[in-house]
Formats: structure tokens, sequence, C-alpha cells
């Protein structure tokens, strides 16, 4: 593409607001992969701050946080795959993973040419330390999971009782310190109303 000719890139990221998560659930409120994106890039920054801070850690936090605000960008081209679904056999979860790579170098090719390898990078996690950046984003990512679940359950909606459950259990498998701090710290005020969090 050359330089100066119209780039499709920010447009087409726009749809995000579009496309909406969690397909096969009964919402009281729906969610798209804009505002989880969001606050995936929250969660990723504080995971990263208290590693950080509290861990003796050396981790990049802006760029944990922009690897998250990327992170699903594949999405509006494939839509939100539910989780049952995507991992309900190898051979699907290979096929998807096929699905979404091929989605983001379709969003890279929308790119100026000078832009495309910058790009790429953030969205192919292909950075030096990426690589240790990515379970961080992938815990960021099951924390808004589970305060969506949160949000659900406390609206009176059963739907995502057992989502929960699920999302808990992948978290603590993950052993992360900074998610203990943060279920522990920071979890808690999910659970209550504004007036409650004074």
């Amino acid at each position: 593409m050359e330089k100066n000719k119209n780039s499709h890139f920010f447009a087409v990221l726009s749809r995000m607001k579009y496309i909406t998560r969690w397909g096969l659930m009964n919402n009281t409120k729906s969610e798209n992969i804009s505002e989880h994106s969001l606050q995936t890039a929250y969660f990723a920054h504080i995971l990263t701050v208290i590693e950080n801070k509290r861990f003796g850690k050396n981790l990049n936090s802006e760029r944990a946080a922009l690897l998250a605000m990327f992170h699903d960008c594949s999405e509006i081209y494939t839509g939100d795959m539910p989780t049952p679904v995507k991992y309900y056999n190898p051979k699907i979860a290979e096929a998807y993973k096929n699905v979404e790579k091929f989605s983001t170098e379709k969003l890279v090719s929308l790119l100026p040419d000078d832009l495309k390898e910058e790009y790429r990078e953030i969205l192919f996690f292909e950075g030096k330390e990426d690589e240790e950046l990515k379970q961080y984003v992938k815990a960021a990512d099951k924390l808004s999971a589970l305060v969506k679940c949160i949000e659900e359950l406390r609206m009176g909606n059963d739907e995502f009782k057992k989502a929960k459950e699920a999302t808990e259990k992948s978290l603590v498998k993950m052993n992360l310190d900074s998610v203990n701090v943060f279920i522990k710290e920071f979890l808690p005020s999910f659970y209550l109303s504004l007036d409650e969090q004074e």
C-alpha cells in the first residue's frame, strides 16, 4: 500500500463495538469486544504493575496494556467463538487458530506498508518480551470474563454460574501472584453497588 493511500485499518477496528461476546448465553446486558478489550488492557496493566512492585519482576506494563487492547482484533472478522465450541476438540481449536491468523493478516494488510511490521508485532505478540507478557494478557482476559460473570450473577442471572466457576478454576491454575492479589484486593468491589464502593 502506498503511503498516501487511504488505510481502512482503524475504520475496521472501530467495528469491534458491533461484535458481541457470550453469544450462547442469556445476558442481562450485552458486552462487545471493544468494551472487553479496554477492560482487559486495564487488567493486564495492573497485573504487570503488581508483579513489578510487589514481586520484583521487570515487566513492561505499557506493552502489556497495548497487547491486551489489540488481543481480540481478529474477532472483527471471525466473531466471538464461544469457548465450549472453540475448544470442543483439538481439530476445531487448530482450525480456529488458523482462521484467527488469517483474520489478523487481513487486518495487517489494511495498513500502509511502512506501518505493517509495527502492528504485525503487536497483533501477533511477536515482540521480544511478548512471550512473557502473553500469560498476563491471558489472565487479564479471564479476569474480564470473571467480572462479567459477577455482574450477571448480581443481576440475578444464574446463566453465568458455571462460567464463573470454570473461570475461577482456570485463574487458579495459572498460578500468578498478581492474579491472587487482584482477586483479593480488587475483585470484591465488583460485588458492591456504587454507593458501597465509597
